[in-house]
């Protein structure tokens, strides 16, 4: 019996996660430049042929990781701003963000290391940019939110926010087993949604 269109689509969406999987494993590992279309077909245990029919090559493996990215900051903060309080809001943020590093340190450390390329790298540099560029806009947003919280000088509260955030969930992606995460986690919600 043949497979119906909408089984074809869910098999052709597992191949593209598997092989999107196996770029990030191996740009992560060997780094974007060292890793070769090859090394991603072999690792995703696929045909090269099968990864070129659904990508271009290796840069829109990277654009499609990014875009992703993009994608899952942007719905984080849809997601935050539709609880009904700014303490809500910012509780809602600080656990998804120490949640998600937790479950997967690598890929906080993977897209920050992108978002620190220098600026001679100028295929990695633009995709720098689009991340940065957004994380721009998702701040403004979080911005409005410590002015509805009512706070004396929001914009360097949010900054301060983001920082203690952005630490913590550096040192949780870079010392997963020594770091107190709930405790942290706790914490920061207290000093700054409470």
């Amino acid at each position: 019996m043949p497979r119906t269109p909408e089984e074809n689509e869910r098999i052709r969406q597992i191949s593209k996660e598997k092989i999107l999987m196996s770029a990030m494993e191996l740009f992560m590992k060997q780094g974007y430049h060292a890793t070769s279309i090859d090394e991603v077909a072999k690792h995703a245990d696929i045909s090269k042929g099968l990864l070129y029919n659904y990508f271009k090559g290796k840069e829109e493996l990277l654009a499609t990781m990014v875009e992703a990215r993009i994608r899952e900051l942007v719905d984080v903060m849809e997601a935050a701003a539709s609880k009904k309080t700014p303490a809500e809001q910012l509780t809602y943020i600080v656990e998804g963000a120490i949640d998600n590093v937790r479950d997967k340190p690598e890929v906080f450390r993977f897209y920050l290391h992108l978002q620190t390329q220098p600026e001679s790298d100028e295929v990695l540099v633009k995709y720098s940019k689009m991340l940065i560029e957004e994380s721009a806009r998702q701040f403004n947003l979080q911005c409005e939110m410590f002015e509805k919280l009512g706070v004396k000088e929001a914009r360097k509260r949010s900054l301060y926010f983001s920082s203690t955030l952005q630490g913590s969930m550096l040192m949780i992606s870079t010392y997963p087993e020594q770091f107190p995460i709930e405790e942290i986690k706790a914490q920061i919600i207290q000093e700054f949604c409470g």
